[in-house]
């Protein structure tokens, strides 16, 4: 169990304002666990050991629930990643159209595997099982927004975009 002053040093005054913010919405604290995560996550990048214990402190439930929550849900990061991060989708539609090719693409153009970051920090690379755009796969997202009907030209613009 964490103190109060141990939660106020590993969640910034604004993370803990949004996430109390959000609570306010729901009839029990333990409902905001994953918009919770989700407002660390977009601070940090990734939700670490140490700020899951906080947020866990914070509305009131294990650090055990919390991670359980957050290893199901797969948007939730629990390691670090690069400053943009692709996720392809690997459903059956995306495969029937060319994943593979797609995939390889990606994976020698950042030179990193599925799952891997760049060596400068820049990408990293996860699947995800659908986005929801059966209807113009391949598809992936890229810092949240979905790009579709991928080849291999259409990805090297899109990789040139990100800074």
């Amino acid at each position: 169990m964490l103190s109060p002053e141990v939660v106020t040093e590993l969640l910034s005054v604004e993370e803990r304002e949004e996430i109390e913010a959000e609570a306010a919405h729901y009839p029990v604290r333990r409902a905001v666990c994953i918009d919770a995560m989700l407002i660390v996550q977009r601070h940090r990048g990734w939700v670490s050991d140490e700020s899951l214990g906080a947020i866990a402190e914070l509305l009131g439930m294990s650090t055990a629930d919390l991670d359980g929550i957050a290893t199901f849900y797969n948007l939730i990061r629990r390691r670090p990643v690069g400053r943009h991060v692709a996720m392809l989708c690997d459903s059956v539609s995306c495969w029937i159209m060319g994943y593979n090719r797609v995939r390889d693409h990606l994976c020698k153009q950042l030179g990193v595997p599925m799952g891997g970051t760049t060596a400068d920090n820049r990408f990293t690379l996860l699947p995800i099982v659908c986005l929801g755009a059966c209807d113009r796969a391949p598809a992936m997202m890229i810092d949240g927004e979905l790009y579709t009907d991928l080849d291999e030209q259409r990805i090297n613009t899109l990789l040139e975009r990100c800074e």
